[in-house]
This record gives structure tokens, sequence and C-alpha cells, in this order.
């Protein structure tokens, strides 16, 4: 979700707009379930009652599958109430709805104690308030030992064509390198544990395709708002440039151990 050709950014569009667009997708952002588990994998096997929080949780693709595969408790925030309510009627009809706190908040001003969770998890939304300061911000609320999954946006070479360097610089200037992105996890009191790229299926099958009659049925309800049709240009544009550069940057899933 960022800029398109004409430097509109996402967060300059509607936000009940934003919110009915992707409530019709059960992906917000890049991801799988495979990815969500193979982080996991990394993670020491959690006590029974563990607590997790996923923050920017959307419409609950991870929150689920984390209740669904652990014995944890999962506190589910996002900003977006629409959101929640999408992700509630899913964990219903998969069984795990008692296992699912969701939450409406802000991921930079939590509503939590500190010390209270033994897992944070983020799925492609800590570019939102940055990815330092989303680490710093939320290391108090993790226990002595605890973890931190994040998958984020890097650059996956050294140099890049003029266009795709100057969308991401555009639409979040805070990209970096996957050793850019490990040093700052140590400087915010982590020890790195694992990071993976996502592979394409992430993007191309499970987040744009399902875009697609999204797009059809939005434009169709909505035939003569321009910032519809902004939007859905955005997130169309936003594809045909990962066509073209996917070499060059993608989505990398951070695992690391909270030490300090």
């Amino acid at each position: 979700m960022n800029n398109n050709e004409n430097n509109h950014s996402i967060h300059e569009f509607d936000y009940s707009l934003i919110c009915e667009y992707f409530s019709s997708i059960d992906r917000q952002g890049p991801g799988s379930d495979a990815s969500t588990l193979q982080a996991l994998s990394f993670i020491d096997p959690l006590k029974p009652k563990a607590r997790i929080a996923d923050l920017g949780c959307g419409t609950g693709s991870s929150a689920i599958l984390l209740a669904k595969v652990t014995d944890a408790e999962v506190t589910a925030l996002d900003l977006f109430p629409d959101f929640l309510d999408k992700l509630t009627h899913r964990a219903a009809k998969e069984g795990v709805a008692n296992k699912i706190h969701p939450i409406v908040g802000s991921m930079d001003a939590l509503p939590f104690e500190k010390e209270s969770f033994d897992v944070i998890w983020s799925e492609g939304a800590i570019y939102n308030i940055g990815f330092e300061h989303g680490l710093r911000e939320w290391h108090k609320y993790i226990k002595p030992g605890g973890y931190v999954a994040i998958s984020e946006v890097v650059w996956l070479t050294d140099e890049r064509p003029d266009e795709i360097e100057q969308f991401w610089q555009d639409a979040y200037a805070e990209i970096g390198t996957i050793s850019n992105k490990v040093a700052q996890i140590q400087r915010c009191g982590y020890r790195p544990v694992a990071a993976f790229v996502l592979p394409d299926d992430c993007w191309i099958t499970n987040y744009y395709i399902p875009q697609r009659q999204a797009q059809e049925m939005f434009l169709n309800k909505y035939p003569n708002n321009e910032v519809a049709a902004n939007l859905v240009a955005n997130q169309r544009h936003e594809a045909e440039l990962y066509s073209k550069y996917k070499a060059h940057y993608g989505y990398v899933f951070f695992i690391a151990q909270k030490v300090v």
C-alpha cells in the first residue's frame, strides 16, 4: 500500500474507502500461512497460555493462524474497526474466536502494561510508524527473553533503477537493506535470530491477484468517485512495479529476541 506515479500516498486517501477496499481481501499486504509458520518455527516453543500481540493485524490472517497452531492467547490490534469486525467473523468461522482479543488502537500508543507479551508479531505493518521507532516502542511490552517477528520491505540489491528507487524513497524513506535492518534490530535491544525473504506467491498469489476482482467491484460501486479511481490506480501501479522490479526489493521476515 504505497504511492503511485502521481505521488498519492495511501494515507492521503479517505480512511473509509481504504478500509472498505482492503476489507474485501483476506490480506492487506504480502504474506502467506507458510511464511507465518516459518517465522514461528524460529521462536522457542511457547509455554501454555503464552501471550502474542499481533500489531496492525488487519482482517486477521496471521492472528487466526497463530491462534490455531499455538496454545497462546492472541491480542489483535488495528486502527480500523471494520478490519477487526471481519477478523472476529473469520475467527468464529475457524473456531478460535475465544483465543483472539481484538482491540482498536494505534501501534505507537499501545494500551498495555509493560512486559505483557511473550511475542510481538507484525506482518507488513510496522512501516506505518517506522521500523526502528516501532522496535524501540514495542521493546518495553515484551517479556524478558521474548520475541518480535516482523515483516518489512527491504532492498535486495545494492543498486536499483531510478524509477523504483524514487518510488520507494517517496513511499517509505526508511527502506534499507537487510544488513541495515539487522543493525537497527541490534541497536534496539534485540538479538537477531533469523531473517528470510518472502517468496513471489506472497505478493502475487496472495495480495495482487485477489485485488483484481475487488478493484472491479470497487470501481463499479463508485463509478464517478475520483478518490476511489485513484486508490485503484495506486494499487495497480504498485503491482506493475513489483512485476518489473521484484529482483530489487521484497519483504523480509525478521525474528529477534529481546536481550536488554
